[in-house]
């Protein structure tokens, strides 16, 4: 199922859905002369901030770029230390989610990670699966191009089959098939660190969501930060090609 993004969300200026790209882990820790590694440790905390803050000022959606299809060609010392990252994370985490209503759900492709991450997943997502204040979304192994491959080749299949023909088609049935299905698009993207591309980030669901770029690296992001943001979405009019 498809669904829209909320007008109603829209006119009260807080977003319905944020998608965040959490960015300048590495750089944060070389300003310091620290590993790039403890940069990634500090940025944990700056996850917390937003979850809390998306909750608290009525923001239904957030999703979290953690690790990208791309990730996986870094050193191994690094990528080891990410999945130890995420490990804790869960682990620590999980009881302050339930507790918070946090619905915790996953895309990219989980199967390319550890076993035992891939049962903390599960474990997250049945234990959250019937809170409803947040939907908090993480990309880990995730790659948008990949993504829509993947459901362009969903499709051909449904059409050698003879099971749809191919003017059925349309971006209603794309986005059905796409990893996001069942969530909204995001009113609202941000990027920390100050670059300004989406890095293989949700491509097809950005189509008409409104870009702030911070010049905070992700590790320093804090509620503030977040304000920032969605006051600037707030200011700004969303026609969706229209007049």
């Amino acid at each position: 199922m498809v669904v829209a993004p909320s007008q109603s969300m829209t006119e009260t200026g807080i977003p319905n859905h944020i998608a965040i790209i959490m960015d300048g882990n590495g750089r944060w820790a070389k300003k310091r002369s620290l590993q790039r590694l403890r940069g990634h440790e500090k940025g944990a905390d700056a996850v917390r901030d937003a979850v809390k803050g998306c909750a608290e000022i009525g923001v239904r959606y957030l999703t979290l770029y953690a690790f990208s299809s791309e990730n996986w060609n870094r050193p191994i010392e690094e990528i080891n230390h990410l999945m130890g990252l995420f490990r804790f994370f869960f682990k620590k985490e999980m009881k302050a989610l339930c507790d918070a209503g946090v619905n915790v759900k996953f895309i990219g492709n989980i199967n390319k990670l550890p076993d035992d991450i891939q049962v903390l997943i599960k474990e997250v997502c049945e234990a959250t699966k019937g809170n409803s204040k947040l939907i908090l979304t993480i990309a880990l192994s995730y790659g948008s191009q990949s993504e829509i491959v993947g459901a362009m080749k969903s499709l051909g299949e449904k059409i050698k089959a003879g099971e749809l023909e191919p003017n059925e088609i349309d971006e209603d049935m794309i986005s059905r098939y796409l990893e996001t299905d069942g969530i909204p698009d995001p009113d609202l993207l941000i990027r920390t660190s100050g670059e300004k591309r989406l890095s293989n980030f949700l491509l097809w669901q950005c189509a008409y969501t409104e870009f702030v770029f911070l010049d905070v690296l992700w590790p320093d992001f804090q509620k503030a930060d977040l304000q920032v943001a969605v006051e600037e979405y707030a200011s700004r009019q969303r026609r969706y090609g229209a007049l």
